[in-house]
């Protein structure tokens, strides 16, 4: 590994039971995370790439511990998301460097596929604080059984010179949906919308 990684988190989630009523079938969610070094950090860069360099091989890195926290195959994966917290010494800019040009390719490269926009969130904090990933059926945006978010903690971490980054993946929705809209048995999946 090239990356300046000090510190990986995976997390994985079932919820069996939501008001009292069963969840059949369980709801799975895992994310996975990077905590590493922000070369940008400190001084002003109009060059972002070295971040955008890092995400080819974070998306690819933490998109396969996602989907072994679950243990499944990449062909069960419903949902998709990214995040990312930048330490106090960085912007908001460097999460966007982190994930929008270079993370979904090999995100979708390891899933086999994946025709809808990955939701993603950013934002600045520091150690402790909590990042929600937003999450999103991969192949069609409108399904909204499947709009949710998984929130992550990491005691220390990002700090001042530091990023977090997280990919969450899911075999399913939420618990137990019930707002009606396009379904998972439904979709046609050729436009990442329907």
């Amino acid at each position: 590994m090239s990356l300046p990684v000090r510190k990986i988190v995976t997390h994985c989630e079932v919820t069996r039971l939501e008001m009292g009523q069963a969840v059949t079938p369980p709801v799975r969610r895992a994310v996975a995370a990077a905590i590493l070094a922000n070369p940008c950090a400190g001084r002003f860069h109009a060059d972002l790439s070295p971040l955008s360099d890092m995400a080819t091989e974070l998306g690819d890195l933490l998109t396969r511990r996602a989907l072994a926290a679950l243990g499944v195959e990449a062909s069960a994966i419903q949902s998709f998301g990214k995040a990312a917290m930048i330490g106090e010494n960085g912007e908001l800019e460097h999460a966007a460097a982190l994930l929008h040009p270079s993370l979904g390719a090999p995100m979708r490269a390891v899933l086999g596929g994946g025709k809808a926009l990955v939701p993603s969130a950013k934002k600045m904090g520091g150690p402790g604080q909590s990042l929600d990933i937003p999450l999103g059926h991969k192949d069609a945006a409108y399904v909204r059984s499947h709009f949710d978010a998984m929130e992550l903690r990491v005691a220390d971490a990002p700090q001042a010179n530091e990023v977090l980054i997280a990919i969450a993946l899911s075999p399913g929705g939420r618990p137990n949906p019930r707002v009606g809209g396009l379904t998972h048995e439904e979709i046609r999946g050729d436009d990442g919308l329907r």
